[in-house]
């Protein structure tokens, strides 16, 4: 179900068990082949496969389209929120959820620079809020080792409008795909301890902005990036977030 396109009455005739799911995604440059959308395109993908899985088992809110994305700012087009904006953005959403008599929430998130603040965000609505369930989950860590078995680039090959990314949106929206422009992300490692992907985090946070870490704004290598391979990850993320609906739903049945 997707909450904007129930009516009022509608939403309050709903089983307040029902597990809400709330894409945080953002709006940044992805290379020169890839739409400031990417984020929100998967994000919502992802969102709208699991509704049309589970219909009537979860519902989904309308996406946060801008995320925390300051260290991409030297590459034109990308938008971004203070962490401060973004945490209030996101917790009064899920307080007017919860004021409908909600209580089980996912926080689903498509960018890296999300991660942090979403669980501060889940840290403080869990404390102020005694007996919600609040589950956050970024897609490729849900997934990441089923999603080992289907990458083909090795370390550093999965991160930023690479073959993951550039899968996902061949499939969902191939019109916006400059294929001619597709090429291996220009990666400047600091040190080892400091490097990883989305498959293999680093062993220490070093920060940098993203402009020095890639000159072109690719972190990763898109050339092994196909439509089938963004659908063979689309049913292992979507398997995974399964899950985790089935998971909280019965919550009140286990005594939990």
């Amino acid at each position: 179900m997707i909450w904007d396109q129930l009516t009022s009455a509608q939403i309050g005739a709903l089983d307040k068990n029902i597990p809400v799911l709330l894409p945080l995604t953002a709006t940044e440059q992805h290379g020169g082949h890839l739409p400031l959308a990417t984020d929100r395109l998967i994000g919502e993908h992802f969102a709208h496969c699991l509704h049309t899985e589970m219909s009537g088992t979860v519902l989904i809110l309308p996406a946060i389209n801008v995320g925390c994305s300051d260290h991409h700012m030297d590459f034109p087009g990308t938008l971004s929120l203070t962490h401060g904006t973004f945490l209030l953005v996101v917790k009064e959403m899920i307080v007017s959820v919860l004021r409908h008599g909600f209580n089980k929430i996912i926080l689903l998130n498509s960018h890296g620079g999300n991660q942090g603040i979403m669980n501060v965000v889940a840290e403080q609505l869990g404390y102020e809020n005694p007996g919600t369930h609040i589950v956050t989950v970024t897609w490729w860590v849900l997934a990441q080792e089923a999603l080992r078995k289907i990458t083909e680039t090795g370390p550093g090959g999965t991160g930023h409008a690479c073959e993951f990314e550039t899968s996902l949106i061949q499939l969902i929206a191939n019109h916006l795909v400059d294929n001619a422009s597709i090429q291996k992300g220009q990666n400047m490692p600091a040190f080892t301890w400091a490097e990883g992907d989305m498959l293999r985090g680093p062993a220490a946070s070093y920060y940098r902005t993203f402009k020095s870490k890639t000159s072109n704004g690719i972190y990763g290598n898109p050339l092994k990036a196909s439509a089938q391979k963004g659908q063979q990850i689309t049913t292992t993320v979507v398997h995974a977030l399964k899950q985790i609906v089935i998971d909280i739903y019965r919550i009140n049945e286990q005594n939990l």
